[in-house]
């Protein structure tokens, strides 16, 4: 089976996410997308998370009823600091018979020479690229842009982001038409991204 794999933080996920792993199955020869719930990315620190087992609550009900998306917590249990890299190698000792290709956007890609062990992911993995904001510049900055491993998928343009969503939330503004209604639900429910006295400015 050919798994497509997007990592993320996932705090909380959106249409955007789901948006761009329906795509990646529709249009890049994968039989299932997974989106694979993440500790603390080690280039975005700084920011208090919500805890891995709501965030991964979250990725389930935004992807239930979506044929072929499934929301895994395979990296979550890993040493930290965890590595792509690292979590990939798991997989692939966890699971021989998958064939898994990492979906990541072309902001990734301008960086990507700076993941741990990128020539190691790329012996073993396609890159699904999916465009972000300032695409073509990121290409123009991305050592691995020609490899013949990369792959560009014409997936949704979405501007939706995490952060967006966190501060409406805190800002008391209507989320509904960025989450799906089971991720709304939830973060209604566990009053999650509220304001307080103590939230840092982002």
């Amino acid at each position: 089976m050919r798994v497509g794999c997007l990592f993320g933080t996932f705090d909380p996920p959106h249409y955007g996410h789901t948006a761009v792993a329906a795509h990646m199955l529709a249009h890049a020869g994968l039989d299932a997308v997974w989106l694979v719930v993440s500790p603390q990315n080690p280039f975005k620190r700084g920011r208090h998370l919500t805890p891995d087992a709501i965030r991964l609550e979250l990725v389930r009900r935004a992807v239930e009823g979506l044929e072929g998306l499934e929301a895994s917590g395979v990296e979550l249990d890993l040493p930290k600091p965890s590595y792509t890299a690292d979590a990939l190698a798991h997989m692939r000792e966890r699971w021989p018979g998958h064939e898994f290709a990492l979906i990541i956007g072309s902001d990734n890609l301008a960086g990507f020479d700076r993941w741990k062990d990128p020539q190691e992911i790329l012996a073993h993995h396609d890159l699904l690229v999916y465009p972000r904001p300032g695409v073509e510049l990121h290409f123009e900055e991305s050592a691995f842009a020609d490899h013949p491993r990369v792959h560009v998928v014409d997936a949704p343009f979405l501007t939706i982001s995490s952060t967006r969503v966190r501060d409406m939330v805190s800002r008391g503004q209507d989320v509904g038409g960025l989450v799906p209604p089971g991720v709304l639900a939830a973060i209604r429910g566990k009053g999650l991204y509220q304001a307080t006295e103590d939230t840092p400015a982002e």
